[in-house]
């Protein structure tokens, strides 16, 4: 990463060495002999970082420290001293540095440091300015302002006023059902029914009468006529989520209610005509299912009129923090906690995690993390064990050093992981991109050390 560094330091040929390492590492750096100048500096840049020897003329390293903390809270700043003594060391994280490093100057200790400060810069701004906009609640309701968001709000705003069939894809947690209910608010339906079943949760001997209702006698509980969800839903909306786990004799009847747009109530000999739109959501891959047999093909492009992805978690950038704030607010107000914001430690550990769970494990960790916390923010040790000692999966080589390298098998399980994500977790498009077939993609996904 590029960041803007200050360096504060009077004695020239130290300046000159500081600023070289920096500068090798792809870092811009600028010098400065006094504190007063620094001060000056920070008022007209964009510096993120401030390194600053201990030993100035006139105003000491340790007293710049204190003013720039003042001043700029959001800057970070790195103490150089020649002497490595506790004193020192400790007057300097007492007046606010991020860090202390003794001289003579290691280069990799020195740009270790830096590159810490300067995240921690980012993410405290990243934290800014969501707080700042969290307010600001789009009336669809999806919270998020990634770039995979963006199009499925966009996406959304384009067909919610039509009757097309949707059927809404993605990872389990993403929030699917939050997606099609604002498919529903924000469309022509909004002040009619908005009506979900779970086609996996519900027995295969109910699942018909709960979708198309009964007639009184149909069987022995039926005691009077009662409306199936396709009726109740009127001019509204019906949502059929997980609808990959419908049993394959209700498919065919459901095939036949969407073309003809009328249900017939078990026992019952008339049909009924309904008006509701048809919403469709699940986690599995309906392509792979129908290849395998599992869903009919005709029932597959029935329901597969307008597809919204929904992206992963792990695919939506900052989109974590946003949503991380949004449930602390929500949890805190509930339960009367006075906890109302994150540190960035704590942040920087949810922007690392892959988040296998998506939105429902997030909101989860919220929840622990607010019951958890005895300061009026959250920190690290607030979070689950698992986020606290989360190593990033994501495939980089940085250099030659054998102890940073990795097995082929271990960069190959890594690099499907990170093309998976970048393709918002739609398999499909990620085994086109890889070369692969869907088989071979969920094979090396379900290797050990692998989530699916």
């Amino acid at each position: 990463m590029q960041a803007s560094v200050l360096v504060v330091e009077d004695d020239n040929d130290e300046a000159e060495l500081v600023r070289d390492l920096l500068v090798r590492r792809g870092h811009r750096a600028t010098i400065v002999t006094t504190a007063d100048a620094a001060i000056e500096s920070l008022g007209s840049s964009d510096v993120e970082v401030v390194i600053t020897d201990v030993h100035l003329r006139g105003t000491s390293g340790i007293e710049l420290c204190q003013r720039v903390r003042a001043s700029h809270p959001d800057i970070q700043v790195i103490v150089m001293t020649g002497q490595a003594d506790v004193e020192t060391a400790v007057g300097a994280l007492r007046a606010g540095a991020w860090d202390f490093v003794v001289k003579p100057i290691a280069a990799d200790t020195l740009v270790a440091a830096v590159n810490r400060a300067v995240e921690h810069h980012r993410v405290r701004g990243e934290l800014r300015r969501l707080r700042a906009g969290l307010s600001a609640r789009p009336a669809d309701g999806i919270i998020g302002d990634s770039h995979a968001i963006r199009e499925v709000r966009e996406l959304v705003g384009r067909v919610a006023d039509g009757d097309a069939t949707v059927l809404i894809t993605g990872e389990s947690g993403t929030g699917k059902e939050l997606v099609a209910q604002a498919l529903h608010h924000v469309g022509p339906r909004k002040r009619e029914p908005f009506v979900a079943l779970n086609c996996g949760a519900v027995p295969a001997n109910l699942l018909e009468s709960e979708l198309f209702g009964h007639v009184k006698g149909a069987f022995t509980d039926a005691r009077r006529d009662r409306a199936g969800l396709f009726v109740q839903a009127g001019n509204g909306t019906i949502l059929l989520d997980e609808i990959g786990e419908m049993p394959m004799e209700m498919q065919v009847k459901l095939l036949r209610v969407l073309q003809q747009r009328t249900v017939r109530p078990v026992g019952g000999d008339d049909e009924v005509p309904f008006t509701a739109r048809v919403v469709c959501a699940t986690n599995r891959d309906l392509e792979t299912e129908v290849e395998e047999g599992r869903f009919r093909q005709d029932l597959y492009y029935r329901v597969n009129v307008v597809t919204i992805e929904v992206p992963p978690l792990r695919g939506r950038g900052g989109d974590v923090l946003l949503l991380a704030h949004h449930f602390l607010r929500g949890i805190a107000e509930r339960t009367g906690k006075a906890v109302g914001s994150i540190s960035a430690d704590a942040a920087r550990k949810l922007l690392d995690y892959d988040w296998p769970g998506n939105v429902r494990e997030l909101e989860n960790c919220m929840e622990r993390a607010v019951a958890l916390a005895r300061l009026t923010e959250i920190v690290v040790d607030d979070l689950p064990a698992k986020l606290r000692e989360h190593q990033s999966k994501r495939l980089v080589i940085s250099g030659d050093d054998p102890s940073d390298l990795v097995t082929l098998a271990e960069m190959e399980r890594r690099y499907v992981r990170q093309v998976l994500g970048a393709c918002n977790g739609n398999k499909t498009h990620a085994a086109r991109t890889l070369g692969i077939d869907r088989r071979s993609l969920y094979r090396r996904l379900e290797e050990p050390g692998e989530d699916a």
